[in-house]
C-alpha cells in the first residue's frame, strides 16, 4: 500500500470550510433552476471556469452568487446533508463548519428556516454517516453598505448564541480584511464568550501580522482561521507557540486567492517547524476545485513531511476543535489507534 493510499483511508477532522462555499456546482445549478434564481452561467463547466478568480472581492461576488440559490429548509438540509456525504466519503469523522447567518437573512430567508434545515442535514448526516458537525457563526467584518455592520453583527451574535445548544460552538469573523480590522468587533465577541460560545476569527490571510495581533488581543481568538502571514513576524510566530493558539491552514485556497503564488512559497512547513499548531482544511472546496483527501495529501508531496507529522496534523483536528473535553479525548484515542492500525497494514 502507498502512503497516498493510507491518508485517503486516515480518520480526519475538518476545522475551516464554510457551508456556502462546500456545495457541489451541480447542486448550485439544480438549486437555481428549482428557486428560479437566473444565474449567469447554464452548465457545470461554464460554472466551475468562474472558479479562477481575479481576487479576494471577485471570490466573494462567487460565493455570494451561490448562495443566493438556497431558499427553503429542504435546501439547507440537502447541502448540509450531501455535504456530509462527501465527508463520509473522504474519511472525515468531525467538522466544525462555518455559516454566515447575516447573508441568508439579507437574502430574505429567515432563521426558522435556514437553521432548522441545517439542524435536519446534521442529524441525517450523524445518522446515516455517523460524520459529527457542529457551526461556527460568522460575523461579516465589512459591508458594502456600512450601515448593516452593526446591526447585522448584534443578529448574528444573537443567533449564535440562540444555537449554542444546538452544535454552534464559536462566533467567527470573516469576509475582506482591509480597511476592517477585528478591533471594532470586540464587544460582539466578549457578549459571545459570556455566553460560553468560541472564538475563531478569519485574520492574516489577506492583512498582515497585525490582524492575527488584533484577533488575539481583541477578540481572544482560541483558533485563527488562515494566520499563515504570521510568518511574517517571528514575534507573533513565538507567541503562537507558547500561548498554544492554533492556526486552520487552507493551503489552496491561499494559492487560488494570491496570498501566495505557489505551494514551494507557503509557509505552512516553516510554521510547522517553529512549533505552531496547524491543522489542514479546505475553506470552500468546490470553489477551490479541491479536497481535504487533496489538501492531506499536498502535507507530503508539496511541503514533504513525514508520516509522522503529518499524523501529528491529522490529530490536530480534534486536539484543536471545540469539542467537550471527555469526547474530545475519546475522538483523540480512537484517531489514534485507527493511525496506528491503518499503518501497520498499508505502510
Amino acid at each position: 500500500m502507498t502512503l497516498e493510499q493510507y491518508l485517503q483511508a486516515a480518520p480526519k477532522a475538518e476545522l475551516h470550510i464554510h457551508l456556502e462555499g462546500a456545495i457541489q456546482p451541480a447542486t448550485v445549478l439544480a438549486l437555481a433552476q428549482r428557486n428560479k434564481i437566473a444565474l449567469p452561467v447554464e452548465t457545470e463547466e461554464e460554472l466551475r471556469q468562474r472558479f479562477t478568480y481575479r481576487d479576494f472581492d471577485h471570490f466573494i461576488e462567487t460565493f455570494v452568487m451561490v448562495t443566493r440559490c438556497l431558499k427553503t429548509r429542504e435546501d439547507y438540509e440537502q447541502i448540509v446533508y450531501e455535504l456530509g456525504a462527501e465527508m463520509a466519503r473522504q474519511n472525515v469523522r468531525y467538522a466544525e463548519v462555518t455559516v454566515t447567518p447575516s447573508t441568508h437573512y439579507l437574502f430574505g430567508v429567515p432563521h426558522d428556516v435556514y437553521f432548522a434545515g441545517m439542524q435536519r442535514g446534521r442529524a441525517g448526516v450523524q445518522a446515516d454517516y455517523n460524520v459529527e458537525i457542529n457551526w461556527i457563526f460568522n460575523i461579516v467584518r465589512k459591508w458594502v453598505d456600512s450601515t448593516r455592520t452593526r446591526p447585522m453583527a448584534d443578529y448574528v451574535t444573537s443567533v449564535a448564541i440562540e444555537g449554542k445548544d444546538d452544535g454552534v460552538v464559536a462566533l467567527g469573523l470573516a469576509g475582506t480584511e482591509a480597511g476592517a480590522p477585528p478591533e471594532p468587533f470586540a464587544s460582539w465577541f466578549v457578549r459571545a464568550r459570556s455566553a460560553g460560545l468560541h472564538s475563531v476569527p478569519h485574520a492574516g490571510e489577506m492583512a498582515g501580522p497585525e490582524s492575527t495581533w488584533g484577533a488575539i488581543f481583541a477578540l481572544e481568538a482560541e483558533r485563527i482561521a488562515h494566520g499563515v502571514r504570521a510568518v511574517e513576524d517571528p514575534t507573533l510566530v513565538d507567541y503562537l507557540v507558547q500561548h498554544r493558539i492554533p492556526l486552520d491552514i487552507t493551503p489552496t485556497s491561499n494559492i487560488c486567492l494570491g496570498v501566495y503564488p505557489t505551494y514551494a512559497a507557503h509557509p505552512l512547513r516553516q510554521l510547522y517547524e517553529a512549533g505552531v499548531s496547524i491543522t489542514v482544511s479546505t475553506d470552500d472546496p468546490p470553489l477551490f476545485e479541491t479536497t481535504l483527501n487533496k489538501e492531506v495529501a499536498l502535507l507530503s508531496t508539496h511541503f514533504g513531511l513525514d508520516v509522522s507529522a503529518i499524523d501529528k496534523i491529522l490529530l490536530n483536528g480534534i486536539r484543536c476543535s471545540f469539542l467537550p473535553e471527555t469526547h474530545r479525548q475519546e475522538m483523540e484515542e480512537a484517531f489514534g489507534a485507527e493511525l496506528a492500525a491503518l499503518k501497520r497494514n498499508m505502510l
